[in-house]
């Protein structure tokens, strides 16, 4: 087995192949796909002063899209209709407002309700039409949508049986099937169970890990406050960037306005060790 860790987008990556490859192939695989992370976090990261969401969406006009955006925009103005608008590229500002900024101040401010959706943009991929200056922020699917990214790479170059693991978040395939541990968001050194996945994505999110003050990294846009009811989600999907999303989204919206619209199993755990759990989430759970 070939492994291969390093740092991106603000989170520790491992990628694991058990196909054997060449050392120059894995070698070359490497260097590849650093340069995607790189260039992933210079085109989408709101942190990065220089991104092109910072430098060139930021600006009224109207833009061609970079050739990997348009299933990022094309989910988010699914989930965001249905979600209601609960689930919105435009929640940077109120992130930055309560703390959550480039520098994590972590220094609560002022929060204000964000924008309308077809008030800032009008999408027609490739192009996309800025009618009003805003801050996009990928963050609750982005690092989904780059596992799926790199994981196109390692097929491209000849792996046929990986894991990309990004802070737990994870395209895995292989017929051998592995087993997750189910962090416990309340005691980070337990489990509340263990899932067992085979060539699928699996997502986890919970508020514990981003915490400071009332807030957490996710915030309701209609209520301006982070969701305490809910306290860690688990998804599993076709596809990393839709596991990503709806992790998050089970914050915000109960799983029946999503369950009509996407292909996904899932485990919710609530403050008060309740949980929720669809009929096929492949996981042994410890809690009674």
């Amino acid at each position: 087995m070939d492994t291969f860790s390093f740092e991106g987008i603000g989170t520790k990556w491992q990628i694991d192949i058990y196909s054997p490859l060449s050392s120059n192939k894995w070698g070359y695989l490497q260097t590849v796909i650093q340069k995607r992370v790189d260039l992933f976090e210079r085109t989408y990261s709101r942190f990065r002063p220089d991104s092109y969401v910072n430098l060139t969406l930021s600006q009224l006009g109207t833009y061609t899209l970079p050739s990997d955006a348009q299933p990022l925009f094309s989910l988010y103005q699914k989930l965001y209709k249905v979600t209601e608008g609960a689930f919105t590229p435009f929640i940077g500002q109120v992130l930055i407002d309560a703390g959550y900024d480039a520098a994590y101040s972590l220094i609560e401010g002022i929060l204000h309700y964000p924008p309308l959706l077809n008030d800032v943009i009008d999408f027609y991929y490739p192009k996309v039409t800025i009618k009003k200056e805003e801050i996009f922020d990928f963050g609750a699917c982005g690092k989904g949508y780059l596992i799926d990214l790199l994981s196109d790479i390692i097929r491209e170059h000849g792996g046929t049986s990986f894991c990309v693991d990004g802070g737990g978040d994870m395209r895995y395939e292989s017929s051998e099937p592995l087993r997750v541990g189910l962090e416990n968001p309340n005691n980070l050194e337990q489990a509340i169970g263990v899932a067992t996945i085979t060539q699928a994505s699996f997502c986890a999110s919970a508020g514990s890990r981003r915490k400071w003050g009332g807030f957490h990294h996710i915030i309701d846009p209609h209520t301006l406050s982070s969701p305490l009811n809910v306290i860690a989600t688990w998804t599993i999907a076709k596809n990393t960037i839709t596991a990503d999303a709806l992790a998050t989204s089970l914050f915000l919206v109960l799983s029946k306005k999503l369950l009509p619209h996407f292909s996904f199993e899932y485990l919710i755990l609530f403050a008060d060790n309740t949980f929720d759990k669809s009929l096929a989430f492949p996981a042994e759970l410890f809690l009674k």
